[in-house]
């Protein structure tokens, strides 16, 4: 287990530079990123997208990318089917979303003839770290999946097992997040993560300890959870925070960054290859955790 996103970071580079396909590379802070992970040995990038613009932003930000590195496509659409075939050519290990439309780009990856479907369902992965916990944690999804069915949640916590192995928890614990600990037919969360609960228990969703409904404060501290009367062994010591829809996802999200100072870096799993689909709000420094992350995870699935 990792203890810090530094230490990830460390980890991912010991398995020498990755190439990372960049659909619509002409984006100035993916520019900046790929710099910064070239420099560090982490990656190399492969720029699909406009060869002017590539070049002036890479000069503007002191960059040299050799030319057998930049692949010409200024139209957004064909330039996100380019940085997929690098992957299906294997020329690539991570696809990486440049100056594009998310959509584009996920509809592209989704193509049944030219994309790098697997029939998973996507689904966005974060890891995070907050000052005065020492290990690592993770949330989902706050990105892909606005207001998942039951099985579309179970698949989304399959994938969050999946990275939560990959950073060494072998067998994580899953809180299944509600605004409270009681099944409620009012709160259709509360039933999702019952059942979430129940196929735990019984073997349909293996490798982690479920446990659901679930507040927030629970996992977090021992001394609500005794108030309330709950003993589980989640209680601070959760790995993996599975939100109920998107919109919960994404303010926990912003909270965690933005209220208890958390640094953090994110995937997207259910495709070929983890997809690294940042916006421009995030820092330089999400981009190379997330990359490591990327790398890291993609290891662990050739193993």
């Amino acid at each position: 287990m990792y203890e810090n996103l530094e230490s990830l970071v460390a980890a991912a580079k010991t398995n020498g530079p990755v190439k990372i396909a960049v659909a619509a590379g002409h984006d100035p802070d993916v520019i900046g990123a790929m710099k910064e992970a070239s420099e560090m040995g982490l990656a190399e990038g492969i720029f699909v997208g406009n060869p002017d613009k590539i070049y002036s932003l890479s000069e503007e930000a002191g960059f040299n990318i050799p030319p057998n590195q930049i692949i010409t496509e200024v139209d957004e659409s064909k330039a996100a089917f380019k940085a997929i075939s690098l992957i299906r050519e294997g020329k690539a290990s991570l696809l990486m979303k440049g100056k594009i439309n998310t959509a584009t780009l996920i509809k592209a990856v989704l193509d049944k003839e030219f994309g790098i479907r697997t029939g998973r369902l996507l689904s966005q992965v974060i890891v995070f770290q907050v000052p005065g916990i020492d290990r690592l944690m993770v949330m989902t999804d706050a990105a892909i999946n606005i207001s998942p069915t039951l099985m579309q949640k179970a698949e989304i916590c399959r994938n969050a097992i999946q990275v939560s192995k990959a950073i060494g928890v072998d067998c994580p614990n899953v809180a299944a997040l509600c605004a409270l600990e009681f099944v409620k037919n009012e709160m259709p969360a509360t039933l999702d993560a019952a059942s979430l609960t129940l196929m735990n228990r019984r073997g349909q969703l293996p490798g982690a300890y479920v446990e659901g409904p679930i507040a927030l404060d629970v996992p977090l501290s021992r001394f609500a959870a005794e108030r309330k009367g709950i003993d589980s062994p989640l209680v601070e010591n959760t790995d993996i925070f599975l939100a109920p829809d998107i919109e919960a996802a994404n303010i926990l999200y912003r909270a965690i960054l933005y209220f208890a100072g958390g640094e953090s870096g994110g995937i997207v799993l259910g495709a070929r290859v983890p997809l690294i689909l940042l916006s421009r709000a995030e820092t330089p420094e999400t981009k190379i955790h997330s990359i490591a992350l990327g790398i890291l995870v993609g290891k662990a699935e050739e193993l």
